[in-house]
């Protein structure tokens, strides 16, 4: 007697093919590729999963985080924005420049988050990237619109 119904065996095939090739890719995740953390912020690709402050592209832009006062206040503010997101973890932060990762909740999918602070101009551009896939269903749009309510939020109240 066969455990498996007769019309059942390719679904559950498929799932376990779906199952395996998430987890070959939420692994490959977890390295970060060298050319992540640069001074400035990277250009965003074809796909919709990146928003950028430096893009001029509709589907790409998002504006800046902009400041007024000292730069190292509004630095600080961008920064615990940033880590009072959930699964947030900053990995380089120069004073000027910061890369941190952020990971979904579900499969540990890590997103790229680049912050540069620019003074002169009274803004820190940003940028949020999935390092895998084609769309992100808008996540990244959602973190830096998020991050933008919380800094603003924290300089109302300084």
């Amino acid at each position: 007697m066969s455990l498996i119904r007769p019309g059942r065996k390719r679904p559950f095939l498929a799932r376990v093919a779906i199952l395996t090739g998430a987890a070959f890719l939420a692994s490959s995740a977890w390295e970060v590729p060298a050319n992540v953390a640069t001074p400035a912020l990277k250009p965003c690709p074809n796909s919709p999963n990146c928003v950028s402050s430096d893009s001029t592209d509709d589907k790409h832009s998002v504006a800046p985080l902009k400041f007024i006062g000292p730069s190292g206040k509004a630095w600080q503010s961008a920064r615990d924005a940033l880590l009072a997101l959930p699964r947030t973890k900053i990995i380089t932060d120069t004073g000027q420049t910061l890369h941190a990762e952020c990971k979904s909740a579900i499969l540990g999918f890590v997103d790229d988050v680049d912050f540069e602070l620019r003074a002169d101009q009274g803004i820190i551009a940003v940028r949020s990237a999935s390092r895998l896939g084609y769309s992100d269903f808008g996540v990244n749009r959602r973190r830096i619109e998020a991050l933008r309510s919380a800094f603003s939020e924290r300089a109302q109240r300084e």
